[in-house]
């Protein structure tokens, strides 16, 4: 144990490190601001018990309900190692004077190129000619090239972005580089007024009807839920396709899965999901041209180091009785 902890006995507890730091991280920085507790996963039921001890606890998915809370008197700190913060029951922390914070901005780029990985993908089919290319196919052609699906070249196509905040943005300046046009819809209208050349604002079904790629970037919430329907989908160009890289919830599964099954859309590419892990019911798993990936967008190595730095120093700030990033 180093000066520092000997000087500050708090108990920290990190309910569920793996996905943060699988090993190619380190946690040296946070141990030095107290006697640190690093549990890889933690189920729900076991957080009362192993968080008893616990003055400070770090969360990414590990819900921190009322009930939880209530459960933990010596709990005055939650920090979120995510932007999001739905998982922790604010209110109730409020009520017990427990600072809640989170991490704001530190996957910008790394979910900004996902929204393109999933774009190229769709438009150039790159996973599935290259698994082709595996099996042979490609050795067995008598031609010297072969193509399964139109192959869609992004230029002159228009990216509808719903969202402009940090990562619509850097979505926006990708789109630009591509020589997409950019449609934008957001719900604070300073935005638009905010908003630099390149940029059409416009209202969200008319964007959904111009769009030939949608891609969503707003957050979470009860307006937001379900915002894209069978009827926003019914909007859509048949020949269009789906982004989300934001929340699950954003998105009727039943109906994005109905609209690609019948070709009333040309795909989804999803990087998450209303319930993640998704069960074996989850209707888009089985979906025609939807691809889905396991929630990785924030996960580049770069992202979650500048997220891990600025978790320690959301810690540092709240011992040193000068909190940042409060969400509560």
């Amino acid at each position: 144990m180093d000066e520092m902890q000997e000087r500050n006995p708090t108990v920290i507890m990190v309910v569920d490190g793996y996905t943060l730091n699988p090993g190619d991280l380190s946690w040296d920085e946070l141990a030095r601001w107290g006697s640190l507790v690093i549990c890889d996963r933690m189920e729900p039921e076991r957080v009362v018990e192993s968080c008893r001890r616990s003055t400070l606890v770090l969360t990414n998915k590990v819900p921190f309900s009322r009930e939880t809370i209530e459960q933990l008197p010596g709990l005055r700190y939650i920090g979120v190692t995510a932007t999001g913060y739905n998982i922790v029951d604010v209110a109730a922390a409020c009520e017990r004077e427990i600072v809640v914070t989170n991490v704001p901005s530190y996957g910008t780029r790394s979910v900004a190129q996902m929204v393109f990985a999933h774009l190229l993908n769709l438009t150039q089919r790159v996973a599935h000619h290259a698994e082709t290319v595996r099996q042979g196919r490609w050795g067995r052609c008598p031609d010297f090239c072969y193509w399964d699906f139109p192959l869609i070249e992004l230029e002159g196509l228009t990216m509808g972005i719903v969202g402009l905040g940090r990562i619509g943005w850097a979505v926006a300046e990708l789109a630009g580089a591509f020589g997409m046009r950019v449609l934008a819809h957001d719900s604070d209208p300073a935005v638009a007024a905010r908003a630099s050349g390149g940029v059409e604002f416009v209202e969200l079904d008319d964007l959904f009807r111009r769009s030939d790629v949608v891609s969503l970037h707003c957050p979470l919430a009860e307006q937001t839920e379900r915002l894209v329907d069978a009827r926003r989908l019914g909007l859509m160009k048949p020949t269009a396709f789906l982004i989300n890289t934001a929340r699950g919830p954003l998105v009727d599964a039943a109906a994005l899965a109905e609209a690609l099954n019948e070709g009333r859309i040309a795909g989804a590419g999803l990087d998450v999901l209303a319930e993640e892990p998704p069960p074996d019911a989850d209707p888009l798993r089985a979906a025609k041209n939807c691809f889905i990936t396991p929630h990785i967008a924030w996960a580049t190595r770069s992202a979650r180091q500048r997220l891990l730095k600025v978790a320690v120093e959301n810690v540092a700030a709240f011992l040193s009785r000068q909190p940042q990033n409060v969400v509560s």
